[in-house]
């Protein structure tokens, strides 16, 4: 499979023009928001009511797109209900939802399920967010750790019972680890998160995570759970030796969080380290030329690059029945894609902004969208 290079090379140019678009944009300029889906600003706004389920991990993106949103568009409205990206896949195949946010592109099973509602070319999968996924820890006068995929495996498999284990230890010379109980928190819902954070330990330590990568928590395995992003990192907060796995941009300043290992080094979680993770990755083979789809290296050995990182998308339909719904669709979308779309969100939740080649494909997909026929 051909790299994508995703490079970073544009990210400072993303995010001026992003600030200088985000200050232009007012209630007879809508930025991105026109019906034929142009991220310029220089159509009529939309009206309406858009209506997603899914992904919590992008609570606080989200926030930020649908009032940057309807601050262009006075006549229209985002309704987003963070169910989990699993509820969000299910709504946009049953129809439940008019898009789906997704940490997780949809399955083949799914696309094709996906065609009864949307049309023979289904739906597809848009990138609106990267960031990375924390292993996050509540430990007294502890904040960074270093540990590498074989340790954190062992860690939520339940093999690792004090946070002074050897195996912690050996990674982290001179700090002092406390005699205290490992627990171990996962989402309870089918979650996005947990599927990246999975297909990053199976394919990082297959020899510790004998589990397939799924999104939900593998039942044999104890431990504590919660439900939502926000339910794993208040159940940690609120639990001395706790840890867990959740979107950086939700995990409070009181907890600490891991730097991973990668090749010979131990990588922090960043913005960018997470958009040098997607760098490595691939188109996933076999999708539409409009599916934005991509398979992510969870071995890279790049330097500087955090492969515990998720790509979040907007899952859409190809055909709608409503032109309304198409103008409505594109037109949010535009917006989200964009660079103000963008800026608003590295502002609010400390996601990378898509690079300009990247954001490019996604104005492309955005642009394909159309009435059924």
């Amino acid at each position: 499979m051909k790299a994508l290079r995703f490079g970073r090379h544009a990210a400072l140019a993303v995010i001026a023009a992003g600030a200088l678009a985000l200050t232009a944009c007012g209630s007879d300029n809508a930025t991105g928001t026109t019906p034929a889906g142009d991220a310029s600003g220089s159509g009529p706004s939309v009206s309406g009511t858009l209506t997603g389920i899914g992904a919590s991990s992008t609570g606080a993106a989200m926030d930020a797109w649908k009032a940057g949103f309807a601050s262009a568009n006075s006549g229209a409205t985002v309704q987003y209900s963070p169910d989990g990206s699993g509820a969000g896949r299910k709504a946009i195949i049953d129809g439940s939802a008019q898009f789906a946010g997704s940490d997780a592109y949809l399955k083949d099973e799914e696309l094709e399920a996906s065609k009864a509602q949307c049309g023979p070319d289904g739906a597809i999968n848009i990138p609106v967010y990267i960031s990375p996924i924390a292993v996050a820890f509540n430990l007294p006068d502890v904040k960074e750790l270093n540990l590498d995929a074989p340790t954190i495996a062992k860690i939520f498999r339940g093999e690792i019972a004090k946070w002074n284990d050897p195996a912690i230890a050996g990674l982290n010379d001179g700090v002092t680890l406390p005699d205290l109980a490992v627990t171990p928190v996962n989402r309870s819902d089918d979650s996005g998160t947990t599927s990246n954070f999975t297909d990053y330990l199976a394919a990082a330590a297959p020899e510790v995570w004998t589990d397939k990568a799924a999104g939900v928590w593998p039942a044999s395995l104890q431990g504590e759970n919660a439900k939502g992003t926000s339910g794993v990192v208040k159940t940690v907060t609120d639990t001395p030796g706790a840890v867990t796995y959740a979107d950086d941009s939700a995990v409070s300043g009181s907890l600490g969080t891991a730097q991973v290992k990668v090749g010979e080094e131990f990588v922090a979680i960043s913005a960018e380290s997470a958009a040098k993770a997607v760098e490595a990755g691939a188109p996933v083979e076999g999708r539409a030329t409009n599916d934005v789809a991509i398979k992510l290296d969870r071995t890279t050995t790049a330097q500087g690059a955090y492969p515990i990182v998720l790509v979040s998308y907007h899952v859409v339909c190809s055909t709608y029945d409503s032109q309304e719904t198409v103008h409505l669709v594109k037109a949010f979308e535009s917006y989200v894609v964009s660079d103000a779309g963008q800026q608003a969100a590295a502002d609010s939740a400390k996601s990378a902004p898509l690079s300009s080649s990247l954001a490019e494909r996604a104005q492309a997909a955005v642009d394909s969208v159309k009435l059924k026929s």
